[in-house]
């Protein structure tokens, strides 16, 4: 598997060049800027991009709006965004930005190797790996007279759940619940929040993050 990699703090950016590699990914280029963003992810075309929101020379959003217009140029582009903070902006533009997988970890998250490389690998192949404390911001900024208030409190939670990419076998595990009631759970969700089921779970989850994170 492919990874370009976009990170400017070079001992950050060493390590995950090392532990993908001692972990069979082939890492095509590592960057540490902005501008070079890009042009690496239109000629490479990885895989996966493992992407910092804030890179130089603005160290603002320049990683992230970066990402968004090689989007643009490659439909599709799996992005994997790490990031210091909670950027609801962020996560809303990165979410409404087409199609592919797609990733926003918090870096002090990332301590369970096993638990990124699964993020890595579950963006490459067009899934979400969302960080709960994302999906709760994103969750938390819709009211009561908005359709997202029409879940139930275990139907948020199946929700958020949902989004960090959970299977419904795992969603079930975490709740304490079994498979079908995790599935009733979710066709209500999709049914209160007019989204139409689809065999696609990936693009189920996309669906909805993309409703949450709209305005």
């Amino acid at each position: 598997m492919r990874v370009l990699i976009a990170e400017d703090h070079a001992l950050l950016r060493d390590g995950l060049i090392r532990l993908l590699e001692a972990h069979d990914f082939e890492v095509v280029e590592a960057v540490d800027n902005g501008p070079r963003l890009v042009p690496a992810l239109v000629e490479h075309r990885p895989d996966v991009a493992v992407v910092d929101v804030r890179l130089p020379p603005t160290f603002t959003d320049e990683g992230l709006r970066a990402a968004i217009e090689a989007r643009s140029q490659v439909p599709g582009l799996p992005i994997l965004v790490l990031s210091q903070y909670v950027e609801q902006l962020y996560a809303r533009e990165l979410l409404t930005g087409g199609g592919g997988g797609v990733g926003y970890l918090l870096k002090d998250r990332v301590s369970n190797v096993a638990d990124f490389l699964d993020a890595v690998r579950r963006v490459a192949a067009g899934g979400t790996a969302m960080d709960p404390d994302v999906i709760g911001q994103l969750l938390a900024r819709n009211t009561r007279d908005e359709p997202i208030g029409r879940l139930t409190p275990r139907e948020s939670e199946v929700l958020g759940l949902m989004a960090e990419g959970r299977s419904n076998a795992a969603i079930a595990a975490a709740l304490f619940v079994t498979e079908k009631a995790v599935s009733k759970h979710t066709n209500n969700i999709f049914s209160k929040l007019d989204l139409p089921p689809s065999e696609d779970d990936n693009r189920r989850v996309m669906a909805v993050l993309t409703y949450l994170s709209s305005r």
